[in-house]
């Protein structure tokens, strides 16, 4: 099966005002569906149309070399996004619970200091890119990536990535990428991240 665009879990205005409408319709419909119709082209003929987009990243050296780049681009945008989606809802916000909440303040000695470094990978991302919290070897670590380089190419997990390309923030948030760094918090559906955190061990 070629890859598709997985429907919101809610609707286009349900993050207002952390994120609005005309953003949300354009990012999840637009963009998202751009990265996964140039995937779907690369894919051809490869072998790997029916497989997961999570192991064609795992294996992309695998793959013939000038498909590797469209793959890893396209496929990474698809995969990003799929998560990106799932990890907001308009419930979201707050704090983790459990096993996550223990595991961040283990790793990163508090939630705000996790916050801080998580807020600052992406303040700093220089260009397009992602700001992420991934399983790394059995240990949480906060990292950042270009483009749309998915976690996985680096054999880590992704269970928690803010986008931070300029169409992600742009008509709302114009230059103040910080700014949207902050109120996205507001989005993040700990209940998902929690439940990738426990797959993920």
């Amino acid at each position: 099966m070629p890859y598709s665009v997985p429907d919101l879990p809610y609707a286009y205005d349900a993050l207002e005002p952390h994120i609005d409408e005309a953003t949300m319709k354009l990012h999840h419909d637009k963009h998202h569906q751009a990265y996964v119709d140039k995937a779907n082209a690369a894919l051809e003929g490869t072998g790997y149309e029916d497989k997961p987009v999570e192991e064609l990243l795992a294996n992309l050296s695998s793959l013939p070399a000038d498909k590797q780049t469209p793959l890893r681009n396209q496929a990474g945008g698809h995969a990003n996004h799929t998560l990106f989606w799932e990890n907001m809802s308009p419930d979201g916000g707050g704090e983790p619970t459990g096993e996550l909440a223990d595991a961040i303040t283990t790793a990163f000695g508090s939630f705000a200091d996790f916050q801080a470094k998580f807020e600052d990978n992406g303040v700093t991302q220089f260009g397009s890119g992602w700001t992420w919290l991934v399983l790394d070897g059995g240990a949480l670590k906060l990292t950042k990536t270009s483009n749309q380089d998915s976690p996985i190419l680096e054999g880590q997990v992704p269970l928690l990535g803010n986008d931070v390309w300029e169409h992600a923030y742009y008509l709302k948030y114009q230059n103040k990428r910080p700014d949207y760094l902050k109120a996205w918090w507001n989005t993040v559906n700990w209940a998902k991240v929690a439940e990738r955190y426990a797959a993920a061990k």
